[in-house]
């Protein structure tokens, strides 16, 4: 017993210096994505809206940096101009030598000479410091969220990355890129429904061994909004996954836990919390070797009440019933606060209510298939579907980023399906159609143009001429419903706009597809 008390003493006095070293890295700024280099001497981490960063208070996030020196972190400096910019940039991670670092970004060519990145690039360490940024190609890599996450093997070999793209589960998923022998990396892969849900899956990051994988999810039942929760893979399909497992509380608390990374050779464990933090997001730390995880479980607290004098006892108020979906409606391009109307349609009910800076909140009444269309001046109407089925979560954290209504802007009509290999519109089809009528007859001076697309197989003038007469049968409902004709071109590309792999189906059902683009304004 004494053994045992003199371990748990000594595990805690741990864990408070560790929290400890810390102090000099959190801010009342948001925190994120703390990588160590191999050494683990250096830690990189990213901070979002500093005022030095260098698009200043409403830039995204920027890369700093922080040295281990003298049993603490040092005070953190910005990583410089090379490897950040105005957009949101961070560090996926090393190659084992620490000669070469992998950042998440779309790096812009500007007068700076860099060339244009798809969102993972890699900058090499040289006299001077870190090389501009190269891009590394991964085909039909694409993220339409805001929020970007990503994790790269020290060997350099697996990239597990979270992104809203086409054939998501939900809105953000987790992928996986592989690179061969020759150097050439793999078309993303989904790593399935065991994995992914039809809510939000983030951060990801992986053991050294490429066997577990750490995320963060809203889709699950927790103690908060995200937590961190893990998985082994079974097999080298990166499809088949043993049922992921929350971390507990240990970790996860009731707010968001984000960007966990485990390093093996240290024993230590670095992810972000916004429990108790001195701005949005802190970095934490949690010393131990990797542990098996549990399910989650009530913590009680028995405490002696002093009595309470009966004229003071009152009813406890009474929580709204169901589960309480929120979050916050920005600006895709910018991050700004977008004040909108939200509506929640189900099958009994319709309910609107305003969305305003600091977010927006609701409690969904009943199981159903729910329709959220969100509306703002000045931006693209969007339409999410939210299937409740029960009620074991709590609460639900749905954020939203609004296009701007701009010529040019690209809309994918992920919800209008047709029957295989013919022109009918599926019934699923008509909710999100009507939101783009609702959409037109408010914006009258907008005028669209619908693309229709295949994926690549049988004859390419087949494959032209359906997607052509799809553009043509969605014409004639936004018609049917008021839109004038003329307002309205279209043009059916066949499978010569691919957007994904044709080579297996998962992929190429994304190829399938219905847009529309703002031509005139």
């Amino acid at each position: 017993m004494r053994f045992f008390c003199l371990a748990f003493c000594l595990t805690i006095s741990m864990l408070v210096f560790a929290q400890n070293s810390l102090q000099t890295l959190n801010s009342s700024y948001d925190e994120q994505n703390a990588a160590l280099s191999p050494d683990g001497l250096t830690m990189y981490f990213t901070i979002a809206n500093h005022p030095q960063n260098v698009g200043g208070k409403r830039d995204p996030g920027d890369i700093w940096l922080s040295r281990w020196q003298d049993d603490n972190w040092s005070a953190p400096v910005h990583g410089g101009t090379v490897i950040n910019d105005r957009g949101y940039n961070g560090v996926a991670g090393f190659t084992g030598d620490g000669s070469q670092v992998f950042l998440l970004c779309h790096y812009g060519s500007g007068k700076d000479g860099v060339a244009r990145t798809q969102g993972i690039a890699v900058s090499r360490l040289t006299g001077s410091g870190w090389s501009r940024p190269e891009n590394i190609r991964i085909p039909y890599f694409q993220n339409k969220s805001a929020i970007v996450g990503g994790y790269l093997s020290p060997d350099s070999r697996i990239f597990v990355y979270s992104a809203e793209t086409y054939g998501s589960y939900g809105v953000e998923d987790i992928f996986v890129s592989l690179k061969n022998d020759r150097g050439e990396w793999s078309a993303p892969r989904n790593l399935g429904s065991r994995i992914n849900s039809q809510f939000q899956e983030l951060s990801p990051s992986i053991s050294s061994d490429g066997s577990k994988l750490y995320f963060s999810s809203n889709g699950r039942e927790g103690f908060g909004s995200f937590d961190v929760y893990s998985a082994t893979r079974l097999d080298d399909t990166w499809t088949n996954w043993s049922e992921p497992v929350n971390l507990g509380p240990e970790i996860n608390s009731a707010g968001r836990e984000l960007f966990y990374r485990h390093y093996e050779a240290i024993g230590k464990s670095y992810y972000t919390s916004t429990t108790n933090s001195d701005g949005y997001g802190d970095i934490r730390i949690f010393v131990g070797k990797d542990f098996e995880p549990t399910e989650p479980v009530a913590m009680q607290v028995t405490v002696d009440p002093e009595p309470v004098p009966e004229e003071h006892l009152q009813e406890p108020a009474s929580e709204p019933e169901g589960i309480k979906v929120f979050g916050k409606i920005t600006d895709a391009k910018t991050g700004e606060p977008v004040q909108a109307t939200v509506t929640f349609a189900g099958a009994s009910r319709e309910q609107e209510i305003t969305s305003s800076h600091s977010g927006y909140e609701y409690y969904v009444g009943s199981p159903a298939d729910y329709r959220i269309i969100i509306k703002a001046n000045g931006y693209i109407s969007a339409m999410e579907r939210l299937d409740v089925t029960d009620y074991t979560m709590k609460s639900l954290e749905m954020n939203f980023q609004m296009q701007p209504l701009e010529r040019g802007t690209t809309v994918n009509l992920r919800s209008v399906l047709f029957v295989q290999s013919k022109t009918e519109l599926l019934p699923e089809s008509f909710p999100e159609l009507d939101v783009v009528v609702s959409f037109l007859k408010e914006n009258p001076g907008v005028s669209i143009e619908l693309a229709g697309h295949t994926d690549s197989r049988g004859v390419h003038r087949d494959n032209v001429e359906l997607s052509q007469a799809r553009v043509e049968k969605v014409k004639a409902y936004l018609v049917s419903k008021g839109i004038g004709d003329k307002r309205i071109s279209g043009k059916g590309y066949g499978g010569s706009h691919p957007i994904a792999s044709n080579d297996q189906e998962e992929t190429r059902k994304l190829n399938r597809r219905v847009e529309f683009v703002i031509k005139r304004l």
